[in-house]
């Protein structure tokens, strides 16, 4: 089958993939193919330059010099999180949070929150799409204060039981946790009607976007949740880097996160008086560089359009869905109606791992495992799945690649 540019007009792929040094390198001898953009996406030359840029001639701590190197820094910091307030359309970058990344701002929500408004008999909904890190510390809020972890199932697409879900809703449900984009199977969920289902029995929400905001435009004012947060890294910025946005209704239910330093107004022995949102919950030295690093990466992607993205990276799903099927005892998991740049399969009897580990000859760089998903895949009756996770630099010689890879790697595999 002849590989072509998909047709999105305004999205000049071969512009783009020249905007990112690492793909120009080769793997085991051959081009690379990075199909791995859902665990780490790769980083393009502006953000580079920008963090090499502070690095080299900017970095100072912010917030507390008052010399010329120090009052630059704090210009880029919050430039950065107003960027990011604009990126997600927060009502104001008083309601960005910087973080270490998405877990961190799950956990920040937990202890924050959590702790403070959540009693014995209370419920924490979650659904059967998540990733440990939104389930692993809801687990652990439930044992502190005898809370109930009740779960929305998901079908055999891989899709939400919504019956389900509205029937778990009820009058102890305190907070509803959920995914937006599946990151093991790609599942895109109704988050918006979800919020206004809890909205209805007073619960508060909470959005994983880790692997939604690289691949779709967010607009949280739309959403209506309380809580949405998501990583850098996973959205052409640096690793270390995180986002909670932080809803206007929930910031004074919320305790401090850690205490230190920048999180205070005032410290006596006796009494100490704490800083204000964002602040409260930023003690410490931040990610300076981090965050700006994730400023220019917010720029980067508005550059090309997140609409843009979204049209082209679906193009490219639906070719590969299209490439995969083609292949005898390959089984794709997850085969929900909505999905994000995620491919899960299957290739005969074979261990995942040993389908990554011969990829990787063929220069095609893919995951191989749970995916920090074990409920998915215990879903799905399955140790782990291969997965292909796609970025705005892919093409569709890079499906082609995959597909031919895994061909190689059933014929080696079936021979011995």
């Amino acid at each position: 089958m002849e590989a072509t540019v998909p047709r999105t007009k305004a999205f000049d792929i071969h512009q783009i993939r020249q905007d990112f040094p690492i793909l120009q390198q080769q793997a085991c001898g051959k081009p690379l193919v990075y199909l791995d953009s859902a665990a780490s996406s790769q980083t393009p030359r502006v953000v580079i330059d920008r963090l090499h840029r502070y690095q080299s001639s900017e970095h100072s701590n912010v917030h507390r010099s008052v010399h010329s190197l120090g009052s630059n820094a704090t210009l880029a910091f919050e430039g950065a999180r107003k960027k990011v307030a604009e990126f997600i359309n927060a009502g104001s970058e008083k309601e960005i949070v910087f973080t270490r990344g998405a877990t961190d701002s799950v956990n920040l929500v937990m202890h924050s929150f959590g702790r403070r408004n959540l009693r014995s008999g209370d419920e924490i909904i979650v659904t059967g799409l998540e990733h440990h890190s939104n389930i692993v510390p809801w687990q652990m809020l439930c044992e502190e204060v005898g809370a109930v972890l009740r779960v929305v199932p998901i079908d055999a697409r891989g899709e939400l039981d919504l019956a389900a879900y509205h029937r778990l809703l009820g009058p102890r449900t305190r907070l509803v946790a959920m995914t937006q984009v599946s990151n093991s199977i790609g599942t895109v969920n109704p988050v918006q009607d979800m919020v206004a289902s809890a909205r209805k029995v007073g619960a508060v929400t909470l959005i994983d976007g880790a692997q939604a905001v690289p691949h779709m435009p967010v607009d949280v004012r739309a959403l209506e949740c309380d809580y949405y947060l998501f990583s850098g890294h996973k959205m052409c910025g640096p690793t270390g880097i995180g986002v909670l946005y932080t809803g206007p209704n929930v910031q004074e239910r919320m305790g401090p996160y850690l205490g230190g330093g920048d999180m205070i107004l005032r410290v006596t022995f006796e009494k100490t008086v704490y800083n204000v949102p964002p602040q409260k919950f930023e003690a410490g030295t931040p990610p300076i560089a981090g965050a700006i690093g994730l400023g220019a990466a917010v720029d980067y992607l508005q550059s090309v359009g997140m609409r843009e993205i979204q049209q082209y990276e679906g193009e490219l799903l639906d070719y590969a869905l299209e490439r995969i099927a083609e292949i005898d005892g390959v089984r794709v998991i997850g085969t929900a109606r909505h999905k994000a740049s995620v491919l899960s399969f299957m290739v005969d009897d074979i261990h995942p791992h040993d389908v990554g580990s011969l990829l990787n000859g063929y220069g095609v760089a893919i995951r191989a495992g749970h995916h920090c998903a074990q409920p998915v895949m215990d879903h799905f009756d399955v140790p782990a799945t291969a997965r292909a996770s796609f970025a705005l630099y892919n093409t569709l010689d890079d499906v082609d690649a995959l597909i031919d890879g895994v061909r190689n790697v059933k014929r080696i595999l079936s021979s011995q």
